[in-house]
């Protein structure tokens, strides 16, 4: 049963309420639902096919709209022109509905703006590589730049999902499998796009990522700890220390009930819990799902009562179920009204925090618009050049006065490959082929040239990503014979539903390298020359043989429109790799789900005959200098509600800069319920010259260690607790322990989140 009083309009009367209050039905809906102007072919969502009865804007605009959905990214149109568009539709809705309320505008905004010619970042996954939250926030104020100008308001990013399984095709949309590294790299984006006056949105809330065997969609199958523990902690995060102002519903269930019809978790933890008070949208057709998909709604109308009860406030991208099949419901009785209201006020609110109840358009677009500044550029190669991580390396690396090189592989020439699921480039101009990506993106064999001019270049493509001709081996090895280094690089292209080897809906039954890539690098490394072998890719793929028996292997993570000449600078020196890998690279498969926060029994011993542990940890990444961490200290005691004081000094021991990550790490040795072998509490990215040390401190607080109790309360247990640094979570480099003392800490949503860093010569 709906309980009225709560859903009740205030009785101080703000102006929202005022606006609601004069409200007919069809004037509340169309303030609840998105329209998006779309033609065939261009599917960027999924079964939006299914959705055959469109209204024409007309239609859509009569009694006012909400939103307006994908004004830019929808397909390749000049941002000028389109803004023209989009500020006389504003006025139109100003001016020619009853109530003058102009629509919200929102768009994706994942790896940029999602638009013609706009700057295109690295992906999420290489922000975690980078761990470096502060250069994220840069990146996500100039993308906010780009989308106040042309009038958007909201952006449907970041994604903070926590990687589970690496099968799982939407991975190089996330992070980390790191709950901790995801809420502060997470929230840094979001504080730098809201500085701009645009709404970041979180999603997807909450569970997507864990779903079963790694399918999109599929049930998932967390307990309630993990749910608390893991997948919750990015979003408390985001919400409580980054003030995000939007939530996106997750398409998947949770133990046989869909998050979209959760009242639980939508509203029991994102409202009552953690005092959310902006909208929540629906993942695209979400509401329409829980009756087409997941069937515990018999038909739209149902389906809307569910959604809207438990407080999906917003359908996106259209009103298929809360337009006319939710008036039906209304006015048959089946659905209170209140509900609506309840919705209707908080998307007015939001409307009102963004100036739109005041504004007027009577001012003029922007008549050129630079969406691929110098400043974005340089954000998006300083992000690059972070990111790209350096698995193993005899010694080849770097690239010292090459003479002849072969650069062979089916990402070694292809710009798409730089690229990630929810870029403009993989998500909208595939569907236009005869568009030009608009801007410069060097791939990684021009990137190499322009880097190494003295030095010969001879390419081959030995195969394609993701079919079984071999028909281009014999050239791919002839080149690499004739050469004195090989890079070959291979990977990834990110696609969408089945037209990628990764991104949304492009799962993965196995973690082999995509159709016969392996292949033409077994081939490659039978002809003698020492191969580099480059990765692009979407999600870390099993590649401990090629760790092994590579000169070198390079991981970059659909590093952007700057990623080529990131990867070239890395190859040659210019740039001393210092990303470290946001997730664990996987043996196998069917080791998976796998993650380095699992209990003693989630690794390897002498109860199973398969190993369990990956080919290489959370957190590893080489330089072409060497850091030592010593002398690391911390405080003999501290209070369960305390923080704990900790320092370690970091020296650059090689011969040239770089860039450090120093990673803390605890362990806590007793608990009530089982605890994970190494879980990172503070991070810290610190440059030093060679021969230079500084002194890290850090200041944990203690419920950093916090963890849901049998009880399934968040506490902090008193105990013995181990801490320690070095290059990963599996290696100890120097450690220390302290004591938690004094009774069971209760944390509460005031409780700090956030580990302090500083450093000092």
């Amino acid at each position: 049963m709906t309980d009225l009083q709560t859903l009740a309009v205030p009785a101080v009367v703000d102006r929202a309420s005022e606006l609601l209050a004069r409200m007919t039905l069809e004037e509340k809906l169309a303030q609840i639902v998105g329209f998006w102007e779309k033609g065939d072919g261009e599917v960027v969502a999924p079964l939006q096919g299914e959705f055959t009865r469109e209204q024409t804007l007309d239609e859509s605009t009569q009694h006012g709209l909400g939103h307006l959905t994908r004004v830019y990214g929808t397909r390749p149109v000049d941002a000028a022109e389109r803004a023209q568009w989009l500020w006389n539709l504003q006025r139109r809705l100003v001016r020619e509905t009853r109530l003058g309320i102009p629509a919200l505008v929102h768009e994706e905004c994942l790896t940029g703006l999602s638009a013609w010619r706009a700057a295109t970042f690295p992906t999420p996954l290489a922000w975690g590589a980078s761990f470096d939250p502060d250069l994220v926030e840069q990146m996500g104020a100039a993308i906010g730049g780009s989308m106040r100008t042309l009038g958007i308001h909201q952006g449907l990013a970041p994604v903070l999902d926590v990687i589970r399984d690496p099968r799982w095709g939407r991975v190089d949309e996330c992070i980390s499998e790191d709950p901790y590294v995801v809420g502060t790299v997470g929230t840094s984006y979001v504080r730098g796009l809201q500085s701009t006056g645009v709404h970041a949105t979180l999603k997807h809330f909450v569970g997507y990522s864990g779903s079963q065997s790694g399918r999109n969609f599929a049930p998932v199958h967390a307990g309630p700890r993990e749910v608390e523990d893991v997948l919750l902690v990015p979003f408390e995060m985001a919400l409580l220390d980054g003030g995000a102002r939007s939530v996106m519903s997750s398409y998947n269930e949770i133990d046989g009930v869909p998050v979209a019809a959760d009242p639980r978790v939508l509203t029991g933890i994102l409202r009552d819990r953690w005092g959310f008070d902006g909208p929540v949208v629906a993942d695209y057709f979400g509401v329409a799902f829980l009756h087409l998909l997941h069937e515990v709604a018999g038909d739209l109308g149902e389906a809307a009562g569910l959604a809207l009860a438990a407080g999906v406030d917003i359908e996106l991208p259209t009103g298929d179920a809360y337009l006319t099949p939710l008036a039906e419901a209304v006015r048959a009785g089946r659905v209170d009204e209140a509900l609506v209201d309840r919705a209707v006020l908080r998307a007015l609110r939001q409307k009102e925090e963004l100036g739109l109840l005041d504004a007027t358009f009577d001012d003029e677009p922007p008549a050129s618009v630079d969406l691929d500044s110098p400043l974005h550029r340089g954000l998006a190669a300083q992000l690059a050049e972070e990111s790209v991580v350096l698995l193993s390396n005899d010694g080849t690396l770097p690239l010292v006065s090459p003479a002849r090189i072969a650069v062979i592989g089916p990402n070694a020439d292809r710009a798409e490959a730089l690229f990630g699921c929810y870029s403009f480039l993989n998500h909208v101009l595939a569907h236009h082929p005869e568009v030009e990506v608009g801007f410069e993106s060097p791939t990684v064999r021009q990137a190499l040239a322009a880097e190494l001019p003295n030095a010969e270049i001879v390419s081959a493509l030995g195969c394609a990503v993701d079919d079984d001709d071999r028909s281009g081996f014999e050239e791919a090895v002839r080149a690499a014979t004739s050469a004195e280094t090989a890079v070959l690089v291979v990977g990834d292209h990110a696609g969408l539903f089945g037209r990628g080897t990764v991104g949304e809906g492009c799962d993965r039954d196995d973690l082999e390298l995509p159709g016969v890539q392996r292949e033409l690098v077994e081939a490659v490394l039978a002809s003698g020359t020492p191969v580099v072998l480059v990765l692009l890719t979407g999600r870390p793929y099993a590649i401990d043989w090629a760790v092994e028996r590579c000169a070198a292997v390079v991981q970059a993570f659909f590093p952007g429109e700057e990623g080529g000449t990131a990867l070239a600078g890395v190859l040659s020196g210019r740039v001393n790799p210092s990303g470290h890998l946001p997730v664990s690279l996987p043996r196998s498969a069917g080791a998976q789900p796998f993650t380095y926060l699992h209990p003693k029994l989630g690794g390897n011993g002498d109860v199973t005959n398969l190993r369990s542990t990956p080919a290489l940890p959370f957190g590893h990444g080489l330089s072409y200098t060497t850091f030592v961490h010593s002398d690391l200290e911390v405080d003999a005691q501290v209070p369960t509600d305390g923080h704990i004081g900790a320092s370690v000094r970091v020296t650059n021991t090689g011969g040239r800069p770089g860039a450090d990550v120093v990673q803390l790490y605890v362990h806590d040795v007793v608990g009530s319920v089982t605890r994970p072998v190494a879980q990172l509490v503070g991070y810290r990215r610190v440059h030093l010259e060679a021969g230079e040390s500084a002194l890290v401190t850090f200041s944990v607080p203690t419920t950093r260690l916090a963890f849901s109790d049998r009880d399934l309360v968040r506490v902090v247990e008193p105990g013995e607790v181990e801490l320690w640094v070095g290059p990963s979570c599996a290696e100890r480099e120097t450690e220390a322990r302290t004591s938690l003392t004094g009774p069971v800490h209760t944390v509460g949503v005031d409780s700090p989140r956030w580990t302090a860093v500083s450093v000092t010569d």
